[in-house]
């Protein structure tokens, strides 16, 4: 399909579109470019458009990542007691999705949406991000699943990637999945130190 393609507003119709398109791929995600201080409101805008379109079996999660960070004083440095929502991939929005042609014409058409991360444009469709790409920002927003334990087995070399010890490496002793709690051998001073982070706080390396 084309951008000249039409669709209408029937709920009907594109439900039974979109029943007919799930069985061509699978869920996947995909990098969506905004322009700049308009995520949220692409955010906000494309899931109105999956709620009134019918089309949660094609696109499921849609993800910014921004995370609380405190408001820094700029003369002293300090923090003000104040926080702010930082936005951690300006530009970009996370959309969990089956790639059909409907479903990418309607997310690429959504208003403040400049194209698809991984697609050299000219009616090619984009690649879904590799797994160990997304990790790390589903992580950060807190979306933990089982099949993310899997890549991990004691003595991987990991990065703490955010809390009190980021930019940290060191070698996983143990994870415990019920608690999401790691145990990581780090060296801090020239010794061997062990830390326990939460399993969220973690990317390997």
């Amino acid at each position: 399909m084309g951008d000249e393609m039409k669709f209408t507003d029937s709920t009907t119709d594109i439900s039974e579109q979109g029943e007919q398109e799930q069985k061509l791929g699978e869920k996947a995600w995909y990098v969506v470019n905004t322009y700049s201080t308009h995520e949220r409101k692409v955010a906000d805008n494309l899931a109105k458009r999956v709620e009134t379109m019918g089309l949660q079996n094609l696109i499921d999660r849609i993800i910014v990542a921004e995370q609380e960070v405190p408001v820094m004083d700029r003369e002293t440095g300090l923090p003000t007691g104040k926080m702010r929502m930082k936005n951690l991939y300006p530009g970009y929005v996370f959309v969990e999705m089956i790639m059909t042609d409907y479903a990418w014409y309607v997310v690429r058409n959504t208003p403040g949406v400049t194209g698809f991360v991984g697609s050299s444009g000219k009616g090619t469709k984009p690649f879904p991000v590799p797994r160990e790409q997304i990790e790390p920002v589903l992580k950060r927003m807190g979306m933990i699943d089982e099949s993310m334990y899997d890549r991990y087995v004691d003595g991987d070399l990991v990065k703490i990637i955010h809390g009190p010890f980021e930019g940290t490496e060191g070698h996983i002793i143990s994870i415990n999945k019920d608690t999401g709690v790691v145990e990581v051998e780090a060296i801090f001073f020239g010794r061997p130190t062990k830390v326990e982070v939460d399993f969220s706080e973690i990317e390997k390396l």
